[in-house]
């Protein structure tokens, strides 16, 4: 069993021993914890604290847990029930909130659940706040309410409406295209959330012809239910027997999008953010982020409009804070997760499929052929597992030294951009390996930077 607790949130599989899994007793700490750092630190005259959720076996025992110990430390709850994780997200700033709690584990399998935690602006803490979370919950420095100040619980299944309202009124959402394009629209949601919302949000489009996969929300996910193209096969058999225009996938939290070309091709997660930003872009030229293992496909498109492209270290909270210093129009990471600040500082796959059908409508051109008009490049994901005793810091540190020549940066890892590609090493925040990700115009060229990198690290190692 395992339980892993980092700034962004708690994440473990079920059951196990105090301290191992994500077993009652410590989701009960957590969420405590939580609330103790909300009460000193809010910055809205609230006393709510949203709470949302994916569809995943063990939701509705982490929801009564998450629930009760929040009205047990004096806060007023609002459970927005099955629920995205971006719906999640603005429930808070539509509420008037002072936070939120989303329970999904993401992209990780059915035995993993998690508590993402958000502040007032219904973004996820930061270091900081996520740090101070960590400290409370191992000094148990919390006290629970009196029975006269208890929190008042209140359910509210409005939001998912709420959310796709806010979607149809985004200015680049362009609906009467999309109905007249008549699309045919194909539907992976890995029996979570997204069985619920995407189909709503397709009608409210227009999209009339829908394909569903797995759209029952009952948690057992029929596969894999990272989006990645070994684990969608399905939805790309039904595309090559022509069933429809375009696929969509998304995570059981709804923050990442795959698409499959009409062909059953994948489109590339990495592209998904790319597409976007060009038609984001053409319409509200201005600056992108993305981070530092996403594709420099954004950089090019953005230099084509004018404008800046700025790298941040991985993760959502370090992505938003680049997209907020430069005023980034577009932002957001290779793995399919959009952000868009006309909609919200979160990632958002209801904002990523209105915006790409949109896009489909006016180019008229098959997903296929809109592929090919961003620039070809591919990325090599290799990692080197080491024992404890190796200094990780330092390898990195001679890698920066040894390629000072080239462009490097190493906010998050060390980057090193070269002329034809880059490669990004960082290490794990859980276990002992390093990460190298390497990216070039042909799949050989990319694992040739990776191999160089990962030849260089076992010298220094000496492993």
């Amino acid at each position: 069993m395992t339980l892993i607790k980092s700034i962004s949130g708690i994440r473990g599989t079920i059951g196990g021993p105090v301290g191992d899994g994500l077993n009652p007793l410590d989701i009960v700490r957590f969420t405590a914890a939580y609330a103790k750092q909300i009460k000193e630190n809010k910055n809205v005259d609230s006393n709510k604290i949203v709470v949302g959720r994916d569809a995943r076996i063990s939701g509705e025992m982490v929801n009564q847990l998450v629930i009760g110990t929040l009205l047990g430390m004096g806060f007023d709850v609002v459970n927005i029930g099955l629920a995205t994780t971006p719906t999640t997200e603005l429930a808070v700033t539509m509420g008037n909130a002072a936070g939120g709690i989303i329970l999904t584990a993401s992209h990780n399998p059915k035995q993993w659940n998690a508590l993402k935690l958000l502040n007032e602006r219904g973004e996820f803490l930061n270091a900081i706040e996520g740090e101070n979370v960590l400290k409370i919950a191992a000094e148990e420095s919390f006290t629970f309410a009196g029975v006269d100040e208890l929190g008042k619980l209140t359910e509210d299944f409005s939001y998912t409406q709420k959310h796709i309202d806010s979607v149809l009124a985004l200015k680049l959402v362009d609906v009467e295209a999309i109905k007249a394009a008549n699309f045919s629209v194909a539907i992976d949601c890995v029996n979570s959330v997204g069985g619920i919302v995407l189909p709503e949000l397709l009608n409210a489009l227009g999209v009339t012809k829908i394909e569903k996969l797995f759209c029952e929300p009952n948690g057992n996910f029929q596969h894999n239910p990272e989006p990645l193209p070994e684990n969608l096969t399905d939805i790309s058999d039904l595309l090559k027997d022509g069933k429809a225009d375009v696929g969509f996938v998304v995570d059981p939290d709804v923050d990442r999008l795959a698409i499959i070309c009409e062909d059953g091709s994948m489109f590339g997660e990495e592209y998904t953010l790319v597409s976007i930003a060009d038609y984001v872009l053409q319409h509200t030229p201005g600056n992108t982020v993305s981070n530092l293992s996403s594709t420099r496909a954004l950089r090019d498109v953005t230099n084509k409009y004018g404008g800046k492209y700025t790298a941040a270290a991985v993760g959502e909270v370090n992505v938003v804070t680049a997209m907020k210093a430069t005023n980034a129009v577009i932002g957001g990471e290779g793995n399919g997760g959009v952000i868009y600040p006309a909609s919200h500082y979160g990632r958002d796959s209801l904002v990523g499929i209105a915006l790409f059908l949109t896009l489909m409508a006016k180019s008229k051109l098959k997903v296929s052929a809109l592929r090919k008009t961003y620039p070809e490049y591919f990325i090599s994901k290799n990692k080197i597992q080491l024992t404890p005793a190796i200094d990780v810091d330092n390898i990195l540190s001679v890698i920066k030294t040894s390629y000072k020549q080239y462009e490097v940066n190493d906010i998050d890892g060390v980057k090193i951009d070269f002329p034809t590609g880059w490669v990004h090493l960082r290490k794990s925040n859980t276990e002992p390996i390093i990460r190298i990700y390497s990216e070039a115009g042909t799949p050989e060229q990319a694992d040739a930077f990776a191999q160089a990198i990962i030849v260089e690290i076992k010298r220094i190692a000496n492993i």
